[in-house]
């Protein structure tokens, strides 16, 4: 199949330019106008801009958003997983830490006695959750990753605060999680039952 041939005006892209242009513009002059009138106390029922003013704001995310992980729970509120390493192998970012232990009881082999997750490295492609055979991370919490922090290992997310994440879904909702979060962000500090709290000072 022969490619269309291109006009003289497609072949200069000139009007796709000017158009482009005139989009950009036409939203500078508006919203420049009605955040000046919002200055002075006019035209608040409309609306300046799309961003959204996060924490202030809150963007709802579809049904399916990936988000921050979690590690699903068996009834007794145990975790599920039973560090078979499928979701570290599988992860191309190679992001998750397993550290696999005995598990008290004789009928389960083996448990995940460390289970880390670094979002500095994770690209949140779902593939640990595609791999798990069990179900035993899922990323349906509706939450984006953590924003702020002073050191690395702020970003590092442990067993007990993907294990916290399921409990808090199943008890107040999927609300409660973005909360919490937005909670420890305007208070500055991680503080709140969906967040770890900060570890000890590193050793100088």
């Amino acid at each position: 199949m022969a490619a269309p041939k291109l006009t003289l005006a497609e072949r200069l892209y000139l009007p796709q330019v000017v158009g482009g242009l005139a989009v950009t513009t036409r939203h500078f002059v508006r919203n420049l106008t009605l955040h000046t009138l919002h200055l002075f106390g006019l035209a608040r029922e409309q609306k300046a801009a799309v961003t959204v003013q996060y924490p202030e704001e809150r963007k709802v995310y579809s049904e399916g958003y990936r988000g921050s992980h979690r590690l699903t729970l068996k009834p007794d509120g145990s975790v599920r997983c039973t560090a078979c390493f499928l979701c570290a192998t599988a992860c191309p970012a190679k992001c998750i830490n397993i550290e696999a232990g005995e598990h008290p009881d004789p009928e389960v082999e083996k448990y995940p006695v460390r289970y880390e997750i670094d979002t500095l490295q994770c690209i949140y492609c779902g593939m640990c959750v595609e791999a798990c055979p069990c179900d035993a991370i899922r990323m349906d919490t509706y939450v984006h990753p953590r924003l702020w922090g002073y050191r690395r290992e702020d970003f590092i997310e442990p067993k007990s605060t993907l294990m916290e994440r399921s409990r808090v879904l199943q008890d107040r909702g999927r609300d409660a999680l973005m909360d919490d979060m937005q909670r420890a962000y305007e208070d500055g500090k991680a503080t709140g039952p969906a967040v770890s709290s900060p570890g000890p000072a590193p050793a100088r």
